[in-house]
């Protein structure tokens, strides 16, 4: 496939989610993804600052699509149906990506260095949710309490999302973890 080839991140995000699939995370080195891709690691670079990145790119507008659905939420919203609204968003973001989202848990699970990154983009989250909240007016405690809540909740209902039956829809599972979250409370 010559350089020229349109969609070089997306052949890049296919050739390294292949590669560390077959031959480990830590076994893959970009040039293999760039070969893969049939570009030059200059390429790579081009769309990724490493191969961490090709996992990790798209945090950004997670965190902003999540981010401007809670601060959308109605006024009167409690805290977590505003946190509730958030998730739902994110639900949508991921609707058409669960093959890719079975593989990049895959490798993530796989790897300790990958885990760690993710733990840092959902304390990420949890940072954004709390200021969020504290913009509508919520006490800071309980801010801190319903950003950490909501996304413990969006973990584990992702998690059972990926591993669950191919039918699954995302929201649901949402909806069903905090489902079970208020049982947990009552």
């Amino acid at each position: 496939m010559g350089r020229w080839e349109p969609d070089a991140a997306g052949r890049l995000r296919e050739a390294a989610m292949a590669l560390y699939a077959e031959q480990g995370f830590d076994g893959t080195t970009v040039a293999d993804i760039a070969d893969r891709a049939g570009v030059t690691a200059r390429t790579f670079f081009r769309h990724f600052v490493d191969k961490r990145e090709v996992l990790f790119a798209g945090s950004e507008e997670l965190q902003r699509r999540m981010v401007d659905a809670l601060t959308g939420a109605p006024r009167d919203a409690e805290p977590m149906d505003a946190i509730t609204i958030a998730l739902l968003a994110a639900a949508e973001l991921f609707a058409d990506r669960r093959d890719h989202s079975r593989r990049r848990q895959a490798v993530i699970a796989a790897t300790p260095e990958l885990r760690e990154r993710e733990f840092i983009k959902m304390a990420s989250l949890v940072t954004a949710f709390t200021e969020a909240l504290r913009q509508r007016g919520v006490e800071p405690d309980t801010a801190s309490l319903a950003a950490e809540t909501g996304i413990a909740v969006f973990r584990v209902a992702f998690e059972r999302w990926v591993t669950g039956p191919e039918d699954a829809d995302l929201a649901d599972v949402m909806r069903g973890t905090l489902a079970d979250l208020s049982e947990l409370t009552a």
